[in-house]
């Protein structure tokens, strides 16, 4: 039991996270990494390339294996942009309902169709969620992928939040080495909530600018 419990409070409990080995922050990193779940969406996700580009920002996309099979073509637009593009796992489903072998084939398929569309080896994986199982997690390192959390999140999913809020969230006392957590799909969350994400990213790309503040991807 207290391992499940380890495991659910990864994300959240900094001491939990690094008894697993999971890393939630970019030790030594020069800057900030702005990093996106759940696309690619067919509004979001270009809503998004286009502040970054604009800003010439660089972020990670943990994208779902389901999503990419219906937009290829944008996945790999994605990755032609200089984005990192890592994975969020076939399906979105929490790890801890899936027995060992689901989520061993869900890490598979899902490396095996973000590869194929964009051309790119992965590196990074982030769970649905944020839970890693006992069998995730060895599924994933099997698989010589390293597994990323966060340590800033905007909440952006939620129904009832603002752009503001998200922005506040995740940017208000940023720190070098801090990883950014954010959705540009509202395919599981609460409908529209990329539309909330694009409107907070301009506002935490203006922040960490004022701020003097880099981005910096995963290596």
């Amino acid at each position: 039991m207290g391992v499940v419990i380890r495991y659910l409070l990864a994300p959240h409990v900094p001491r939990a996270a690094a008894g697993l080995a999971i890393p939630r922050t970019l030790p030594g990193a020069g800057g900030v990494a702005i990093t996106f779940d759940d696309g690619p969406h067919p509004e979001g996700t270009p809503a998004v390339l286009e502040i970054l580009a604009a800003a010439d920002i660089k972020a990670t996309f943990f994208l779902v294996g389901e999503q990419v099979e219906r937009r290829p073509a944008l996945a790999a637009r994605i990755a032609e942009q200089g984005h990192v593009v890592a994975l969020h796992g076939y399906r979105h489903r929490p790890q801890l309902l899936m027995p060992s072998k689901t989520v061993q084939e869900d890490v598979r398929r899902g490396a095996d169709v973000v590869q194929a569309a964009t051309g790119v080896e992965l590196a990074w994986h982030r769970p649905p969620y944020g839970l890693y199982s006992p069998a995730g997690l060895a599924a994933v390192r099997a698989k010589n992928l390293n597994p990323l959390l966060w340590s800033r999140w905007g909440k952006d999913w939620r129904r009832f939040t603002t752009p503001e809020r998200i922005a506040a969230r995740a940017s208000a006392g940023v720190r070098t080495g801090d990883v950014i957590l954010l959705h540009d799909a509202d395919f599981y969350s609460s409908r529209g909530s990329h539309e909330r994400t694009v409107a907070a990213l301009r506002v935490i790309v203006r922040e960490l600018k004022r701020q003097k503040i880099g981005t910096v991807l995963p290596v």
